[in-house]
């Protein structure tokens, strides 16, 4: 059965040597930024049914220094071009979401309307910009202009940033932030999101939460009701309003490792019209990609019928991407 891959990778060669030269060759405490090619993508597209992918640079994005906004501004357009040439040559076979060089305003206000003439699909976040969280003030000139433009956010977790702590080793450092520490900064940010009433604000935009929700299907009743009845914000949506919230507004994809548990969690919550396939290559190695797409299939149809599957593979995907 034909897919989307909405979690996927590239490591264009301009943004690794930056990475490089700013200390981050091992970014998140992974062992290294893994080799990419557009022909060895295509390769593992192609053995596991993936008829098109939507590129995206992971973390840790492109803001790559403490208070580095132009330097930012100069990767971010570097590397949005490099998405933009190598989609060019594949047509077919890519797309791409765009970088921002967040928490910098003026520049990412700048960058929503390039990057969308260069032939962006959307644009891909980190679920934290050097402390800032989607839903912070600070950031609302910049998801207002994307309400504008009708964007997609796929939302990217990275390494959760306490400014001001420079120094201070992170808990369980020991252990590499996506092993556990992305799905905690999901949360984060997309509790923020919601608290802030950013959601609710501008109507004409679709998030992209990766990784199945992460850690928010048990916490919704406890965040919700604690922002009502203990805080006392009386704004705050309620927990069937944050529901009816990821029904319309999100999507969940499935990259990294849903079945069999993550799943069950989800859909306490969300429906699997609102699922898309994501394989996180590279940075899930070629053979793993490989065994988690067979562990999904598997897992699909112990869930769902034919239909609802096709869907999640590549219907979902199409709809809000246009396709």
């Amino acid at each position: 059965m034909s897919r989307i891959d909405t979690h996927c990778h590239v490591v264009p060669e301009g943004w690794r040597k930056w990475c490089e030269k700013y200390g981050w060759r091992k970014p998140d405490g992974i062992p290294a930024i893994p080799a990419w090619s557009p022909e060895s993508h295509i390769e593992l597209m192609d053995k596991i049914s993936i008829s098109k992918s939507i590129l995206s640079i992971t973390s840790p994005g492109t803001y790559l220094k403490a208070d580095g906004d132009e330097l930012a501004i100069k990767v971010t357009c570097e590397t949005n071009d490099e998405m933009a040439g190598i989609c060019a040559k594949h047509p077919t076979r890519f797309g791409f979401f765009a970088s921002l060089p967040l928490p910098n305003v003026e520049g990412s206000l700048k960058e929503i309307d390039r990057a969308l003439e260069l032939g962006a699909a959307g644009f891909a976040i980190m679920t934290n910009a050097q402390g800032y969280y989607p839903g912070d003030s600070k950031l609302d000139p910049v998801f207002a202009k994307l309400n504008e433009r009708k964007a997609v956010i796929f939302m990217h977790p990275t390494e959760c940033c306490t400014p001001g702590h420079a120094g201070v080793p992170k808990a369980l450092d020991q252990y590499p932030t996506p092993m556990m520490e992305y799905f905690f900064d999901t949360t984060r940010a997309v509790v923020n999101l919601l608290l802030t009433g950013t959601v609710d604000r501008y109507q004409d935009l679709t998030f992209l939460v990766s990784h199945c929700g992460a850690t928010i299907p048990p916490l919704v009743e406890r965040f919700t009701a604690f922002s009502t009845q203990i805080l006392g914000q009386k704004d705050s949506p309620s927990s069937a309003q944050v529901k009816k919230l990821f029904r319309t507004r999100f999507y969940f994809d499935l990259a990294g490792f849903p079945f069999p548990d993550l799943i069950k969690g989800y859909l306490t919550f969300g429906e699997p019209g609102r699922l898309l396939y994501g394989s996180d290559f590279p940075y899930t190695p070629e053979k793993a990609t490989i065994l988690l797409s067979e562990k999904m299939d598997e897992g699909l149809r112990e869930l769902f019928d034919e239909e609802i599957i096709k869907n999640i593979y590549s219907g979902n995907a199409k709809e809000i991407l246009n396709m």
